[in-house]
C-alpha cells in the first residue's frame, strides 16, 4: 500500500526531488507527431506516383489523388466513429467530488493529501536527479487519486455526449474512495454511509437512471472494495456499505481491487508513477527496460505482517535474506521511510529479474504495477492478487508474464523461492520479460491533455470494457423483457 511521505515539499538526502511545475505535453510527442506526419506524406506521395506510372496516365493519377484526399477528409455518409462509444457524464452536485478535494487536508487521517491533487491528480513532478526515471512523465502519484485521474481523463474523452439518450454508458464522477477515506477512523456508520445514500437518492431521481435502472451507469473507486463492503451496523465494523446498497449493485464499479465474486465491481490497475504524454515516452521506456542489467534473481519491497497469522511475508523475507546477493530486500516499514522515495523502489525493480508480490493488508498491491513498469516479472502467491482481479488489463494466460507459487508451499517450507525461480530457463525468462514490457502501456494512465496515439492505456482499456459490459447487459435485458432500451 502507498503511504505518502511526511514531507513532500522538503528535499531529503537520497530522495527524488519534487516539483510542482504544471504539466505540459513533452517535445517528444511533437517530434514523434512530426515524424509520423512526414512518413504518412511520403507514403501518400509514393502511392500517387506508383498509380501515375502504372499506365493510368495523368488524368487517372490526378483523379485518384483527389478521391484519396476526399476520403481522408470527408467521412462517408452516415458514418460515426463514436457509434457505440458515446458516454454521458452526470453533472453531480460538487459535494460529491470537488468539495471533497477542497478539504484535502482531511482526506486521510494521518497524511496531508493536498500535494497529491496537483497536476491533474498525478501529484508533484519527480525530477530525475538520480537517473532512475526519464526526464518527463514521472510524478509522485498516490494510489488514492485514481478517481480524480479518471475523472480528469474522462473530460477529454473523444466521444462524450450531452444527449444522455444517445449514450452507450453513463459515468458517475463520485469520489467514493476519497469520501470514505475521511471517515474510516473515529466516525460512526451514519457518517460513513451518508454520501453514498445521498448520491443514490440523487441518481435515482434522474431520467437517465430510470432507462435501465442504473445498469448502464459506472463509477471509479480509488480504494480497495472492502472499504465499501461493511456487512453490519456495528460501529466497530470497517468502512461503509456502499457496495451493498441495492442501487449500487446495479452499477458497474471499477476499483483498484474488486471482491472477485460475481458482481458489479471490477479491478483496474493502481496508478503508477508514470503518466506519459507521448508514444515516444512509452517506446523509450520500454526499450530502456529491455536493456537493463538485472543483477538480482529476485527482490521484495514490503514489510512483514507479524500481526497477521496467515501472512507469508515473514517467510519471504527470511528466504530473501538467506539467498544473499541473489535477492534484494527493501524494507518498507513506515519507520524506515525507504519506500517513500519512488527512486528506491523503481531502481530495485529495474535491477531484478523477478519481483515478489505477496498479499499484504489485502490481496492486491500497487507494487504489482510498479514492478511491471520496471520490466520485472511478478511472482504471485494468491490468485486473488492479480489473476482473478485485472481481467481486462492482464493476460488470461498468466504464465506468459508471471510466476505462481502457492502461499501454502512457502508457509509450510515445501519450496525454496530461489530454487523455483532459478530453475526457469533463460529463454522462458526472456519471453516473460518481453510480455511484461509489452504490458506497460496498458497499465499506466497517460496525460489526459496528450492522449497516446499508438497505444491503449489503462483508461482506454477500462472504458472499452465498460462499454462491452453494458452492451451485453442491455442485450440480455432486451431478450428477457422484449423491451428495447
Amino acid at each position: 500500500m502507498f503511504y505518502p511521505p511526511a514531507n513532500v515539499n522538503g528535499r531529503k538526502k537520497g530522495a527524488a526531488a519534487l516539483s510542482f511545475m504544471p504539466m505540459s505535453c513533452s517535445q517528444n510527442g511533437s517530434r514523434l507527431a512530426l515524424f509520423l506526419s512526414s512518413l504518412s506524406f511520403f507514403l501518400f506521395l509514393y502511392s500517387y506516383v506508383c498509380t501515375f506510372n502504372n499506365g493510368g496516365g495523368k488524368n487517372i493519377g490526378v483523379a485518384w489523388l483527389a478521391n484519396r484526399a476526399n476520403s481522408m477528409l470527408i467521412p462517408e455518409s452516415g458514418s460515426d466513429s463514436c457509434s457505440g462509444r458515446y458516454i454521458y457524464v452526470h453533472n453531480l452536485p460538487p459535494q460529491f467530488n470537488q468539495d471533497i478535494l477542497r478539504n484535502c487536508h482531511s482526506l486521510i487521517k494521518y497524511f496531508d493529501m493536498c500535494p497529491y491533487i496537483s497536476n491533474l491528480g498525478f501529484g508533484p513532478k519527480i525530477l530525475n536527479s538520480q537517473g532512475v526515471f526519464q526526464d518527463d512523465g514521472w510524478f509522485l502519484t498516490s494510489q488514492f487519486m485514481l478517481e480524480v485521474i479518471f475523472h480528469r481523463r474522462m473530460k477529454q474523452y473523444q466521444c462524450l455526449t450531452n444527449d444522455s439518450s444517445a449514450a452507450s454508458a453513463i459515468f458517475v464522477p463520485f469520489y467514493a474512495g476519497l469520501d470514505v477515506g475521511r471517515y474510516l477512523w473515529d466516525f460512526n456508520t451514519s457518517v460513513r454511509d451518508s454520501a453514498p445514500i445521498r448520491l443514490l437518492r440523487w441518481l435515482t431521481q434522474k431520467p437517465e437512471w430510470k432507462r435501465m435502472w442504473g445498469r448502464d451507469h459506472f463509477l471509479i473507486t480509488g480504494r480497495i472494495c472492502w472499504d465499501f463492503r461493511r456487512k453490519t451496523s456495528s460501529e466497530s465494523d470497517w468502512g461503509n456499505k456502499f457496495m451493498f446498497m441495492p442501487e449500487a449493485k446495479n452499477m458497474t464499479i471499477l476499483g483498484i481491487e474488486s471482491s472477485t465474486a460475481a458482481g458489479g465491481d471490477i479491478g483496474i490497475p493502481y496508478p503508477t508513477y508514470f503518466h506519459p504524454s507521448s508514444d515516444g515516452e512509452v517506446f523509450q521506456w520500454q526499450e530502456r527496460m529491455r536493456m537493463q542489467r538485472r543483477e538480482y534473481l529476485y527482490s521484495f519491497a514490503g514489510a512483514s505482517r507479524p500481526e497477521m497469522s496467515d501472512s507469508i511475508r515473514g517467510d519471504i523475507i527470511d528466504q530473501c535474506r538467506a539467498s544473499g546477493e541473489k535477492c534484494k530486500f527493501l524494507d518498507c516499514d513506515p519507520s524506515s521511510k525507504k519506500c517513500d522515495d519512488p527512486a528506491n523502489v523503481m531502481r530495485m525493480f529495474q535491477k531484478s529479474r523477478f519481483c515478489l508480490q505477496p498479499p499484504g493488508d489485502s490481496y492486491t498491491r500497487r507494487s504489482t504495477f510498479d514492478c511491471i513498469l520496471g520490466g520485472c516479472i511478478p511472482v504471485f502467491f494468491d490468485r486473488g492478487s492479480a489473476y482473478a482481479q485485472y481481467l481486462w488489463h492482464l493476460p488470461r494466460n498468466y504464465t506468459s508474464y508471471s510466476v505462481f507459487i502457492p502461499a501454502r508451499s512457502v508457509r509450510e517450507r515445501e519450496v525454496k523461492i530461489e530454487d523455483v525461480l532459478g530453475g526457469i530457463s533463460e529463454e522462458e525468462v526472456l519471453g516473460m520479460r518481453e510480455e511484461v514490457i509489452r504490458l506497460i502501456p496498458g497499465v499506466v494512465y497517460a496525460d489526459p491533455m496528450c492522449p497516446l496515439k499508438t497505444f491503449k492505456d489503462a483508461f482506454d482499456i477500462a472504458v472499452k470494457g465498460v462499454l462491452q459490459r453494458v452492451d451485453r447487459i442491455r442485450r440480455e435485458e432486451e431478450q428477457q423483457t422484449g423491451i428495447r432500451f
